[in-house]
């Protein structure tokens, strides 16, 4: 019955991405697989944006590959790393690499984020998880987001 959201939003705290995993999944293994779902559309013609400017997120999603990964894709990443990897880090010495650049004005407007899931647990329904399977859960987070999208417009 457990279950986690991960969620993508953009800078005005819309849904642009929702993944639902067990509970138990760790965070920086659903990174890659929300980042994804990603899909913006453009006002005129042409294919779906499918990259971001840059990525901000919380100590959950630092992981080397996860990092690896948004550097292969040319997207800034703004990211705190963990203790244990910055002191894994330091202690291979030259070979440990350089610190992950990390801008904390940006970093701070993760907040955006936070208040996107405060807005979408406003919902009884999700809130408190009255569906039974994750896929009924998942239509109505999405359902939800939506609604979300729409007051926005």
């Amino acid at each position: 019955m457990t279950a986690k959201i991960h969620l993508a939003c953009d800078g005005k705290g819309r849904p642009l991405a929702i993944l639902l995993t067990p509970g138990q999944r760790h965070d920086s293994i659903c990174a890659r697989p929300l980042l994804e779902r990603v899909r913006v559309p453009r006002d005129g013609p042409g294919r779906s944006r499918s990259r971001p400017d840059r990525v901000t997120a919380d100590k959950a999603y630092s992981s080397r590959g996860f990092r690896a990964c948004l550097r292969k894709r040319g997207i800034t990443c703004i990211i705190l790393e963990k203790s244990d990897q910055r002191r894994h880090r330091h202690n291979r010495g030259r070979l440990g690499g350089r610190p992950s650049a990390f801008d904390r004005q940006i970093h701070r407007r993760r907040n955006v984020v936070e208040r996107c899931f405060n807005r979408l647990k406003s919902f009884r329904g999700i809130a408190t998880r009255y569906d039974k399977t994750a896929t009924s859960y998942e239509a109505a987070v999405s359902l939800a987001s939506f609604l979300l999208w729409a007051r926005s417009v």
